[in-house]
């Protein structure tokens, strides 16, 4: 049998040296590879950018720990994956979520690692969250952290500047009664936006949840769902008839432009279509990048009738939850890199070019008064989320919330389009709301 070059008799010690080096280096190699942390979100092509560069900055400062992101079109793709993923190395060690108004039942899934867990093992040093634990977002019952409030936003109204100072309109912002917003949009319909005087892409947030918070009341009985047995009931009183009645004249006389989805409203807005928005303030970063569209923000409106002052509206948007079951060095890394994103000026980067919420006092305290400039209300409408919420506008917790919340928005849909009246849309909303509870 022939010897093989290798192993047989013909092996020099200089290919022995080679072959020892290079074993070596094969070692050395595995013993040094960096740690993969995976991350999966659905953000919008203007954030999704935003959070590359801050991934790429992590990359490059350090060599033990790689972060890959794969980004998804939607929440409900997002949700989809992780059900396909049967084993754990087909799942993320981070993946981005809403907390569905019920983050116990989404901490509660089998693969998910409550954040106060990991964070209990591997702590970030002198973090400070912005948020006040009161607020019930991304918080159990005991008001522990389940997840990494990253993503997080508040609803707010968009306005065009330019819009309002062609329509002669002084001072040129919104009013935030209702009523007083009424005249500004048929000021505006008659002089420049007839196409579009006012839009929304939120309108359950808007129209039904922040209806109550903003007007100082509670949007479920039971403390919106957060005391007492049973299961809480919706209270879509005279309030919300008389608002949604208005909405649909507001319809019918074109000073709405019904609700669009898939960002088409927010796009319309960003090219200076429409002269008010009411969205998610995770869309401010993106405006401040149009450099043609000259804007501001306010709160939502409000029914002095109903309310003396504005309350606070609910905080949403998603957050960061960890996946069980990685394996201590993974935990650890996941924690580091959670940890860097935490870092004052890392976090006021994603502050200040996104539009999400600050995620740590330190981020807020870090961002100068100049960020500010021509964002109107904005400062003050961060700010007030650090305080502790009233009882009306800290969260609510409803049993199947985004089933309930989907079929809300048809709702509106066929309410918005003159297919229903306001009360008997209500009312059968109400009540098919209940039944779902209970699925």
């Amino acid at each position: 049998m022939k010897s093989h070059w290798l192993y047989g008799t013909r092996f020099s010690g200089r290919r022995l040296a080679w072959a020892s080096a290079g074993a070596l280096l094969l070692t050395s190699a595995a013993a040094t590879a960096a740690t993969e942390i995976k991350v999966w979100h659905s953000l919008n092509p203007y954030n999704k950018a935003v959070f590359e560069d801050l991934i790429k900055d992590f990359n490059k400062e350090q060599k033990d720990i790689r972060v890959t992101l794969r980004a998804f079109d939607n929440e409900d793709a997002v949700e989809a994956a992780l059900a396909a993923a049967k084993k754990r190395d087909d799942r993320p060690n981070l993946v981005q979520l809403d907390d569905d108004r019920a983050p116990e039942a989404v901490a509660s899934r089998s693969y998910i690692q409550p954040m106060h867990a990991l964070l209990g093992k591997h702590p970030i040093k002198d973090a400070k969250w912005f948020l006040a634990e009161q607020n019930t977002f991304a918080r159990d019952a005991k008001g522990r952290l389940v997840a990494f409030p990253y993503m997080v936003d508040v609803p707010v109204m968009f306005y065009n500047v330019d819009a309002f100072k062609k329509a002669k309109l002084t001072p040129a912002m919104p009013q935030r009664a209702w009523s007083g917003l009424q005249d500004q949009l048929v000021t505006l319909a008659n002089n420049g936006s007839r196409k579009c005087p006012l839009t929304s892409d939120q309108p359950v947030s808007i129209n039904l949840e922040n209806l109550a918070a903003v007007n100082n009341q509670l949007y479920a009985n039971n403390d919106n769902g957060l005391k007492g047995k049973g299961k809480p009931a919706f209270m879509f009183d005279l309030m919300y008839i008389r608002h949604l009645s208005l909405m649909i004249s507001w319809a019918r006389t074109e000073l709405l432009v019904k609700p669009e989805f898939d960002s088409v409203a927010a796009k319309r807005f960003a090219n200076g279509e429409c002269a008010v928005l009411m969205s998610t303030s995770g869309n401010l970063g993106w405006f401040k990048s149009q450099k043609k569209l000259d804007f501001a923000v306010t709160g939502l409106p409000y029914y002095p009738e109903v309310t003396q002052k504005p309350g606070s509206p609910f905080v949403g948007g998603s957050a960061l939850w960890a996946i069980a079951g990685q394996s201590k060095e993974s935990d650890a890394a996941t924690a580091q890199f959670l940890g860097w994103l935490a870092q004052p000026q890392r976090a006021a980067q994603w502050y200040q070019r996104t539009g999400f919420l600050p995620l740590t006092q330190q981020a807020f305290a870090l961002t100068e008064n100049g960020y500010y400039k021509n964002l109107g209300d904005w400062k003050e409408l961060v700010a007030v989320n650090a305080r502790n919420p009233g009882a009306n506008s800290r969260g609510f917790r409803i049993d199947n919330y985004p089933q309930i919340h989907a079929m809300f928005q048809k709702t509106l849909e066929k309410a918005l389009s003159g297919n229903q009246p306001a009360v008997t849309a209500l009312k059968t909303a109400a009540v098919e709301a209940g039944k779902m509870m209970h699925k």
